[in-house]
């Protein structure tokens, strides 16, 4: 039996956040009091919604601080300080984000009190519509989901609206939302990526046949389209024309107004690379003229776009060599450059999963080789280029190949793949600062996300991440889109469980709606939000939690309080007697240095009185060696002097004259007259 269903087109920004705050009892009506805003949230929820609905409404918090007595009026104040500059149409959207956590039926319920479009449509067990006409307008089909009974079920209609995927407000969960257009042929190793609100697909295999068509997925229309490629010139050096060969297991990647195709295994494989550059103004494919050596044609490989560099890592040549090697393009010069980093490297592998995180770390899991599959972890410090395999936490992935992944902030999600056995049916998300799994849900049977060769991309849609997933094989080839809205909650889990200080234990039993706000507002007003949950539970709880908790919690608050005055104590006792032994081992360290230039000073003197002494002595050696000299003189004088009186001698004892007589002195003559 058919039954009537009440669609709603959906409420635009701003009129569906006064819609929220009227629901919620923030528009000023009767029941727009502090009890009637407690009853329908909790405390904590309650600060977050009115803090963001006096941002929204008034601006930033300008008010002057309350009394210090009045408790709910002064976390109030607080909480909205701690929102600071934050925008209006951002205060706007996390509102709504908050309420459709904490009360997932609220727009069907306030839908009464709503002045909006309704259009009734027939709805029959199957639950499945035709396009819906609505002022003119015509909208996608909508699939909704059938409770056991066949009457919808409310819990996931919470944003029925005839516009693609917000007809199912399911988090976590796999839907294939309906599509119009002519669909791509069914493949998979397609290249996919996401510009401007629009999912390109471009080649990819089907029945062992590569592919070279290029198709279009309107994000906002939900609606399939052919692009007729143009051909243009080999180079923009090179006027010749450029044959686009079909080709499978390359990559896709956005670069502004353009898509990159990067390697890709091809019928007939080049030696090295080919970059194409497909051109969406233009609609023209043309091949980017690069320098330096290009790496080893391949397929299978990874390929990251860091900055205004594409890092590729891995893949299988055309000789089925499975390669590790790491190359970087940079396309401002279009220069390759292969790197030589440092540590473990990954093992040759094809068909993995390649991500970067705080543009710094480039990530790689998974990924097979021809006998086995891998669910390692490695990273590369791009500064150092030094790989590590740090340790995995959680719920770790089983190994596969032929997975996609794609980052949304730190968490990076892994889709489908499989492990040459069958497909992996899990969906798992790896925060990637505290390198924690975490699954976020399971597929049964043989759908296209349990399938290897798949492709992932994010985009956005009112405002939200969701993710696209296309094409695949299973054991057959498969070319559905299919959609997941990520949650806050699977979004910020495996940090949730990570362990934290002490001063922020609070946090972990946080509700939904605050880790939405986390999510939401991003990592830049984290902390504040964070800073509204803290500073304002344990004054709510005083209120809502009675007397005694109110005692117990301000006893608790005196000994934290007491215990950080000790340690702080502690700290500067220790601190000032640090500056005494500081100032003692400076005053030693004085008295040394005055004795090093006393001893300094002796020394030089020492060595003054020492070259003085060396002086002397060579003097003394010279006046020695003189008298040497000298003392030779006088032995050789004395020896001549004893050699005149022997011979005066023997000329007396001969008494002869003649000459002897004559050199003696005395004539002949003179003798004879002596005697």
């Amino acid at each position: 039996m058919a039954s009537m269903a009440r669609a709603s087109s959906g409420l635009q920004y701003p009129e569906r956040f006064y819609a929220a705050a009227s629901y919620a009892g923030f528009d000023g009506s009767p029941r727009s009091s502090s009890k009637a805003v407690r009853a329908k949230f909790n405390s904590e929820s309650a600060l977050i919604l009115y803090a963001l609905y006096q941002q929204a409404t008034v601006g930033p918090c300008n008010t002057p601080e309350p009394s210090a007595w009045n408790a709910v009026e002064k976390s109030k104040w607080s909480s909205w300080k701690k929102l600071a500059d934050m925008a209006s149409t951002e205060a706007m959207r996390l509102f709504v984000k908050i309420l459709e956590e904490e009360d997932p039926g609220w727009y069907s319920r306030a839908s009464n009190s709503v002045s909006e479009p309704v259009v009734d449509v027939q709805m029959n067990q199957n639950s499945k519509v035709g396009p819906v006409v609505e002022n003119g307008n015509s909208y996608p089909e909508t699939k909704t989901i059938s409770a056991e009974n066949g009457s919808i079920q409310e819990a996931q209609d919470k944003d029925v609206v005839s516009e693609g995927i917000g007809s199912v407000g399911v988090y976590d969960q796999w839907i294939a939302p309906p599509v119009s257009g002519q669909r791509p042929k069914a493949r998979y190793e397609h290249g996919a990526a996401v510009i401007q609100d629009k999912m390109y697909i471009y080649g990819g295999n089907h029945n062992g046949r590569y592919l070279n068509d290029l198709h279009v997925f309107d994000l906002r229309s939900w609606t399939w389209s052919k692009i007729e490629a143009k051909v243009g010139a080999e180079s923009h050096d090179s006027p010749s024309p450029v044959t686009i060969s079909p080709c499978a297991g390359h990559s896709l990647i956005p670069w502004g107004n353009k898509l990159i195709s990067i390697a890709g295994h091809t019928k007939d494989p080049m030696e090295s690379i080919q970059v194409k550059v497909f051109d969406l103004h233009t609609s023209t494919w043309s091949f980017l003229k690069t320098y330096g050596k290009p790496p080893t044609s391949r397929g299978g490989q990874s390929v990251t776009l860091i900055g205004g560099s594409l890092v590729i890592f891995g893949g299988q040549d055309a000789k089925r060599t499975l390669l590790n090697d790491l190359h970087i393009l940079d396309l401002e010069t279009m220069t390759w450059d292969e790197i030589d980093a440092v540590g473990v490297s990954p093992s040759p592998r094809s068909d993995h999963a390649a991500a970067v995180h705080a543009d710094r770390y480039l990530l790689i899991f998974g990924g097979g080789s021809h006998a086995t599959c891998f669910n390692d972890l490695h990273v590369l410090d791009l500064q150092t280029m030094e790989w590590s395999r740090p340790t995995q936490q959680g719920e770790i992935p089983t190994p596969r190949a032929g997975h996609a992944g794609v980052p949304v902030g730190e968490n990076w999600f892994i889709v489908g793949g499989g492990d040459n056995k069958s497909g992996v049916s899990e969906t798992v998300v790896l925060n990637m600062s505290t390198l924690v799994w975490s699954v976020v849900t399971t597929v049964e049977g043989r759908i296209p996300v349990a399938s290897e060769g798949l492709s992932l991309v994010v985009g956005s849609y009112n405002g939200e991440d969701v993710l696209l997933s296309f094409g695949g094989y299973n054991g057959r080839y498969n070319n559905e889109v299919n959609v997941l809205k990520p949650s806050h909650k699977s979004s910020l889990q495996s940090k949730m469980e990570t362990s934290v200080p002490d001063s922020v234990s609070a946090v972990h039993n946080a509700t939904t709606a605050t880790r939405d706000v986390e999510s939401e507002y991003g990592a830049g007003q984290e902390g504040k939000i964070r800073e509204i949950v803290m500073d304002n539970v344990d004054t709510e709880a005083m209120k809502f939690r009675g007397k005694n908790f109110n005692e117990h919690l301000i006893a608790s608050l005196k000994g934290d309080k007491e215990e950080l005055e000790s340690s702080l104590s502690k700290e500067k006792a220790q601190s000032l007697q640090l500056k005494q032994e500081l100032s003692e081992a400076e005053t030693r360290n004085t008295d040394l240095y005055k004795e090093l230039q006393s001893v300094r000073g002796q020394l030089a003197s020492e060595q003054s009185r020492c070259f003085k002494l060396e002086v002397e002595l060579a003097e003394l050696r010279q006046k020695l060696q003189t008298m040497e000299a000298l003392q030779k003189e006088l032995e050789l004088l004395q020896r001549q002097k004893a050699a005149s009186e022997q011979a005066a001698l023997n000329a007396k004892k001969q008494g002869s004259g003649g000459v002897w007589g004559w050199l003696a002195g005395t004539p002949g003559s003179e003798k004879s007259d002596d005697a």
